[in-house]
């Protein structure tokens, strides 16, 4: 049981929700909630739990400690499990109403070459998206459209932000990703590979649905006020847009990644 304030834990656990360059020296985030925790523990990247008490009594009390174990230390690594009283919990937690556990968590890592040799070949590039609850959804989304990794700007905001974890629900842990330098350099580099560039721009482009996306390819997806930058268009092989009725101007980026993603997959279930 953690009982005061100072402890090293909570005072950590806090740090890491709230400072961005502070997870990325460390290389560790906070997941909340019981499933993502347990989705961190499976794939093995689980270093701390802190469970808040009231929960706790309900869920875990009366459990042997081998079983608690076993719940949290995938692949054999070992966990450290600590309760906390709700009020210090709350201190800790992002959300208003906390789900009662939270994890400190090892960042998955991938290189760009590992990514764009994959066996789909299918990906999503973020030229500086901003919103967390967009770079989630997308994550969520990658995952269930078989996309092999998404690539964003040094400019999108960071995977690691609390509400971005949330709203990826478990794929953080399956989806690769990967922050790059260059955008414009990245794209001409995943051509040179004959890796189909697309961005979503309405301008002097085609219906989304045209391409062919069989083939290896990729979907770029820009800043939701400013949408894809400059020097990217130029390294683009096609533009691409969604046809919109009525007096709507632009969809939601996430909303606009899916429905592109998901013409992807439905090509390419078609071909199997």
């Amino acid at each position: 049981m953690i009982t005061s304030e100072n402890n090293a834990k909570l005072k950590e656990m806090i740090k890491l929700q709230k400072n961005a360059r502070h997870r990325k020296k460390e290389g560790v985030f906070v997941a909340e909630g019981i499933k993502l925790v347990q989705e961190a523990a499976k794939y093995g990247k689980l270093r701390q739990v802190l469970i808040r008490q009231s929960l706790w009594i309900t869920k875990w009390q009366e459990k042997p400690e081998n079983e608690i174990a076993a719940e949290f230390s995938g692949n054999e690594r070992h966990v450290g499990v600590d309760v906390v009283p709700d009020d210090l919990f709350d201190q800790v937690a992002d959300t208003v109403t906390p789900q009662g556990i939270l994890g400190m968590v090892d960042m998955p890592v991938y290189s760009l070459e590992e990514i764009l040799n994959s066996r789909s070949r299918l990906y999503l590039m973020l030229d500086d998206l901003r919103d967390p609850g967009n770079l989630g959804t997308m994550i969520r989304t990658s995952e269930a459209a078989g996309v092999a990794g998404v690539i964003m700007s040094k400019g999108t905001v960071d995977l690691f932000n609390p509400k971005v974890v949330r709203a990826t629900m478990g794929a953080i842990f399956r989806v690769p990703f990967i922050y790059v330098d260059s955008l414009p350099e990245t794209i001409l580099q995943m051509r040179k590979k004959e890796i189909s560039v697309y961005g979503t721009i309405l301008e002097e482009s085609r219906v989304y649905d045209d391409p062919d996306y069989t083939k290896p390819s990729a979907v770029v997806v820009g800043n939701e006020a400013n949408g894809i930058s400059r020097e990217v268009q130029k390294c683009l092989s096609g533009r691409i847009h969604i046809p919109m009725e009525g007096s709507v101007e632009s969809l939601n980026a996430a909303v606009a990644a899916a429905v592109v993603l998901y013409e992807a997959s439905r090509q390419r279930r078609k071909t199997d």
